[in-house]
């Protein structure tokens, strides 16, 4: 029988493990930092500060807007936005007025964004006038049922010499607006008092954010995030934090319309009272400048991130001495990259864990014991089992890789008119995050595989992780991705993909010759594919599902 929580008696985050989140909504979160410091900056967006007292004024003037729209308490309002203030405005505001943020990645297809819209019922969108936005937007009110767009311009967010250039400069990035009725401007939609009909928000039980999941296989589902899930979770990574409330400056690189960013970067920094440096997209200068210009305290983000600043020929150059601590997130980080960042930084830089389904829900510690290789340990209030692989109404067998699932406040409601899925979800009232794991005596915890990337090789089950450890053994390899293949004989294969880093001149054949004596018989793989850059995920995880796709159309 496994213990509950191993980690309590050595638990090393600075705030009590056991410790309890009152219910509180989203805006009172917001009027909270407000009320203990209106003038101190909230948005550092490329030199041009907005105050928190301007912000929450925006934020009204932004729900006054939709709610002369018609928008009432549980109405889906959309953001189709990058890294901007617009986003923030827009966020708060729907959710002062009642309404459900859902989040759309601005890298979407009409296909795609159409096809969540529908899915959520999303009544207004909220875009830029940029080339690469305001036309998806605009084919998907023509063919869905969204009915309202909202439309901000990025030279209206930035200082007035950079707006003057931007104008003059990227006229080309500029889509024209067209003469529709249902197409209002921001600046159209906030021309007004800042009132409107306040509803009562029951933190708890109200949707605050549909979040569709990026999922690897299957259609995107939307997990119902409530206004205490956010809040918990913003409040539980504000707790793991030694020096919380000390000055905080957080580089936003990460995409805001991504459940690492809502939490790490937006709600977090929110509930501390500091400063957000927007950025609108990743670029390694642009954030090698903004954490030297604004004295960044923490750059949240995945280890590919991290990766590309090292490799980045100004990094010798810039002062990055202001970082205190940076948490990465959305993939395995590597012990190389960890050292080369905290060498050229002097920063700490730990791994965490979480889920679009449970924000963060992990992390090592940011002071003492920090194991590489492991997502750490649990947030304060959170718990994590693990289960039977095959049965998850039982425990795993002790000593054995078992599923893991998470209770805490910040786990989801359910999934988006889903329900025939909450069985299958929800076991004993936490979520099945479908990671394989291991809990040492300290409690931390190891990701070692994912349920549903398994191969099924002739009856035997092998996990594509422990293949791509030894891949990752070779000098040669930068990045791996094992999938199964279909097999007529097998009906699984394993197929390994590699990129390779700088200089090494190996072949695949070479690649195979050298792994597959070094896994078990069902572990070695039918070919190892050398490939100029593997699928990666929109924040940069790497991705199986395109090559699954692939090698299904080969077979036919």
């Amino acid at each position: 029988m496994q213990h509950p929580n191993p980690w309590a008696t050595g638990y090393s985050h600075p705030t009590a493990w056991d410790r309890e989140y009152p219910p509180m909504t989203v805006p009172a979160m917001l009027a909270g930092a407000v009320a203990r410091g209106p003038q101190a900056a909230m948005i550092d967006f490329m030199g041009r500060t907005y105050g928190y007292a301007e912000v929450l004024d925006g934020a009204r003037r932004v729900a006054a807007g939709l709610h002369k729209m018609g928008i009432e308490r549980g109405d889906r309002i959309g953001l189709f936005l990058p890294n901007v203030p617009h986003y923030v405005a827009a966020y708060y505001g729907a959710l002062m007025l009642g309404a459900v943020v859902v989040n759309f990645s601005p890298l979407y297809s009409v296909e795609e964004l159409a096809h969540q819209v529908e899915d959520s019922g999303t009544r207004v969108l909220f875009t830029l006038s940029a080339t690469a936005l305001l036309p998806t937007a605009v084919k998907v009110l023509a063919a869905s049922g969204l009915e309202r767009l909202v439309v901000g311009s990025i030279a209206g967010a930035l200082p007035r010499g950079k707006s003057l250039l931007y104008r003059l400069l990227k006229r080309k990035e500029v889509a024209a607006r067209p003469d529709d009725a249902r197409i209002t401007t921001f600046s159209a939609l906030i021309a007004n008092d800042g009132r409107f009909p306040e509803p009562v928000i029951d933190a708890v039980r109200d949707v605050a954010l549909i979040q569709y999941t990026g999922g690897t296989t299957g259609s995107p589902k939307g997990a119902m995030l409530t206004h205490q899930n956010l809040t918990a979770n913003a409040r539980q990574i504000i707790d793991v934090d030694p020096e919380a409330g000390a000055p905080d400056r957080i580089v936003g690189a990460l995409p805001l319309f991504h459940i690492f960013a809502n939490a790490c970067v937006l709600n977090r920094t929110v509930a501390n009272g500091g400063t957000m440096v927007l950025l609108p997209r990743f670029d390694a200068a642009a954030v090698l400048a903004a954490v030297e210009r604004t004295k960044a305290t923490s750059l949240p983000g995945v280890p590919t991130m991290y990766q590309a600043l090292m490799d980045h020929p100004k990094l010798a150059t810039t002062d990055l001495s202001s970082l205190r601590v940076c948490i990465s997130g959305g993939a395995p980080l590597a012990g190389p990259v960890k050292a080369r960042f905290e060498a050229a930084t002097g920063a700490v830089l730990v791994e965490g864990y979480g889920l679009t389904e449970s924000g963060i829900a992990a992390t090592n510690p940011y002071e003492g014991l920090a194991k590489t290789g492991t997502i750490g340990q649990p947030l304060p209030a959170t718990t994590m089992r693990l289960v039977d692989r095959e049965d998850a109404t039982r425990d795993a067998p002790a000593g054995e890789p078992g599923e893991i699932v998470i209770h805490g406040p910040q786990v989801m409601a359910g999934y988006w008119q889903r329900p025939e899925l909450d069985a299958t979800t929800f076991a004993d009232g936490g979520l099945r995050t479908g990671d394989v794991g291991v809990i040492d005596e300290d409690g931390y915890v190891r990701i070692v595989d994912r349920l549903k990337d398994m191969i099924s090789v002739g009856g035997f089950k092998v996990f594509p992780s422990r293949v791509e450890t030894v891949l990752y053994r070779h000098d040669a390899v930068r990045d791996a991705i094992v999938i199964g293949v279909p097999d007529a004989y097998q009906g699984e294969r394993p197929k390994a993909f590699v990129t390779l880093v700088e200089g090494a001149a190996v072949t695949g054949d070479e690649l195979m010759a050298w792994l597959n004596p070094l896994v078990g018989k069902h572990e070695r793989c039918v070919a190892v594919e050398v490939r100029d850059a593997l699928p990666r995920t929109l924040v940069g995880k790497l991705s199986r599902k395109e090559l699954v796709a692939e090698e299904l159309a080969k077979a036919g």
